[in-house]
């Protein structure tokens, strides 16, 4: 096993046992957890080689571990820190994108980067317009993604600022707080490995369905041979 692949299954692993890190790292690292969880939520954001670290299940299960009796974390930091670390992480995202420029869509594919994903994003881009900003900021890749594609020549800088504010506030403020008022509750507390992987399966789903409708298209506009 490889070092990536072990990478990989650790954040496998990670994720769907997220609740349980999160609280050994609380208790290992105290104050520090909220620098780590800062740099994770930025990097996923601000990345397009990190597509794969957590985003909507982390900010979920830290609001919920700051909802526990004893918590060393307030969930009003954890906001401003979440939101912090996500504007700043587009901003990155875009001037990188912007450096760059289009030339990155000739980029053969990688273990760490995939041309296939800028090319959905494009899609996302001509369809939503601008509100893809937003709208990326729930949906896993295409959110990691849209700021790089705007950064390229999708958006004019001054607009972007506009929706990457109000996308972090919108995306933060749901899962942070959702997490936080109903995290401790018995059924999701039986549950939350379960509601782990459905917030992930449900978050998946919109570009899945966009993509399949977007290449079924194509065939239906193919002329017969």
């Amino acid at each position: 096993m490889d070092s990536l692949t072990s990478l990989l299954y650790f954040l496998v692993d990670f994720i769907i046992h997220i609740d349980t890190h999160l609280q050994l790292l609380a208790a290992q690292y105290g104050f520090w957890l909220y620098a780590i969880l800062f740099v994770i939520v930025f990097c996923e954001t601000g990345l397009v080689v990190t597509p794969f670290l957590p985003g909507d299940s982390l900010l979920f299960a830290a609001g919920s571990l700051a909802s526990m009796p004893g918590s060393s974390l307030d969930p009003h930091l954890l906001f401003l820190l979440f939101f912090l670390a996500a504007v700043l992480g587009d901003t990155v995202n875009y001037q990188i994108g912007h450096t760059i420029g289009p030339k990155v869509f000739s980029y053969k594919k990688s273990r760490l980067f995939n041309p296939e994903h800028l090319v959905k994003t494009n899609y996302f881009f001509h369809k939503y317009g601008g509100k893809t900003i937003i709208i990326a900021r729930f949906i896993p890749i295409i959110r990691t993604f849209a700021p790089f594609v705007a950064g390229i020549g999708a958006m004019r800088y001054s607009r972007f600022i506009l929706f990457n504010i109000l996308g972090a506030a919108l995306w933060v403020g749901l899962f942070n707080y959702s997490g936080y008022f109903f995290g401790q509750l018995p059924f999701v507390q039986q549950n939350f490995k379960l509601l782990i992987l459905a917030i992930i399966a449900i978050s998946i789903m919109p570009p899945i369905i966009e993509y399949l409708k977007h290449q079924f298209g194509r065939k239906q506009d193919s002329p017969d041979c």
